[in-house]
């Protein structure tokens, strides 16, 4: 087991959920919600963290997790909470049940609408250390958000926006590869996208934190050298502790910040006409991004193609998008089903999305609609 204190605490290791009974009175929470979605309580996962700990026997549990964390989502289970007299939350599953379990905990502690706590709503200073204690388990290895300051959740007037602050991040995370193992073949190769994609924007960031851009670049040489690997077999126990190592490592870097394709992929997750999965979005506009983002980062592309032992001459887009095709992966947005007509006010939302700040180079509108039509046929 190694023990990282970095931002957090992060258990890692097979088996490490075993623990959970000494986490809980480690800190101090006796009644927890734990936060899942329908498909983790159906694949006997939550039954798995349960038995663990003998405080969980009869937790109070919240299932109605959508697909992309919605405030209505937030609400209900923020009702449980309070209902039941709960003290803290366990999230377990991907980053949807993870980013809702921050909600709650805001929320519990903290008063008014959600909306008042966004980031780009001048948000961040009203978030304090109040917010109720997480517990998060992840049990695909893509989003990193156990270990994130932030939680995305789409607001009951459709705007997606996301809640950032350092009091958001979890007091635990405890990544157990067992709990990934099995996990299908299309999930496991969207949710390695999605941490490919947090190890590559935050690497390109324009912010100076070069422990961040260690990580961040270690964590991508893991993700490409196991992602087929994993997809390929569900129960190769080596290569799903290396994605869950490299999802934890994209997420340890997000304070570098992120950049384009999440300020498109960010109000893309919002839409109610089609339900779209993060990483999935993120593999298609990756190759896109980087096309634009090239001329403002040469020297960092080339660390990139020196560390995955790549040519020189490399051309970075193109290699990702090979990739996304052998994963068996949508290679555009049409083939998610993304309605043409909503491009034009998607690159207007991606201009005010807090992750466009920290792009390498700054996009317009504009940019952003050459983007979409890029990654859209």
């Amino acid at each position: 087991m190694a023990l990282i204190s970095y931002l957090t605490n992060v258990k890692f290791g097979h088996g490490e959920v075993a623990g959970l009974e000494a986490d809980l009175a480690g800190l101090g929470i006796r009644k927890p919600l734990i936060i899942a979605d329908k498909g983790v309580i159906a694949a006997g996962l939550v039954a798995a963290v349960t038995k663990a700990a003998a405080a969980l026997a009869g937790a109070p549990v919240f299932d109605g997790t959508p697909t992309n964390p919605t405030e209505a989502a937030v609400n209900a289970a923020l009702a449980v909470y309070r209902a039941q007299g709960c003290d803290g939350l366990i999230a377990i599953g991907g980053g949807s049940p993870i980013d809702l379990a921050k909600g709650v905990a805001l929320l519990a502690t903290h008063s008014g609408p959600l909306a008042d706590y966004a980031a780009i709503l001048g948000g961040l200073p009203k978030i304090t250390a109040a917010v109720a204690p997480v517990i998060a388990i992840p049990t695909t290895a893509g989003t990193g958000s156990e270990v994130g300051r932030a939680a995305l959740i789409t607001l009951d007037d459709g705007r997606k926006l996301g809640f950032i602050s350092p009091h958001l991040i979890p007091r635990l995370a405890i990544c157990d590869p067992d709990l990934t193992l099995g996990m299908p073949s299309w999930l496991t190769a969207a949710t390695g996208m999605d941490a490919i994609t947090h190890c590559i924007e935050t690497y390109l960031s324009p912010r100076e934190n070069p422990p961040a851009e260690a990580i961040a670049l270690d964590g991508l040489v893991r993700a490409v050298a196991h992602i087929e690997r994993a997809v390929a077999d569900g129960g190769d126990r080596a290569a799903r502790k290396e994605m869950l190592m490299a999802a934890l490592q994209g997420g340890l870097t997000f304070q570098k910040g992120l950049g384009a394709v999440h300020a498109l992929s960010h109000p893309l997750g919002g839409l109610k006409q089609v339900s779209l999965h993060h990483g999935t979005l993120n593999a298609v506009l990756l190759p896109a991004v980087l096309r634009f983002n090239a001329p403002s980062a040469e020297a960092k592309y080339a660390r990139i193609r020196r560390a995955l032992g790549l040519d020189e001459t490399a051309d970075l887009a193109a290699w990702v998008a090979a990739l996304v095709a052998r994963l068996g992966m949508p290679g555009s947005l049409s083939a998610m089903g993304v309605p043409r007509d909503v491009l034009p006010s998607i690159a207007e939302a991606a201009v005010l999305d807090h992750s466009s700040a920290t792009n390498p180079r700054p996009a317009t509108a504009d940019d952003y609609a050459r983007m979409l039509e890029e990654s859209f046929a």
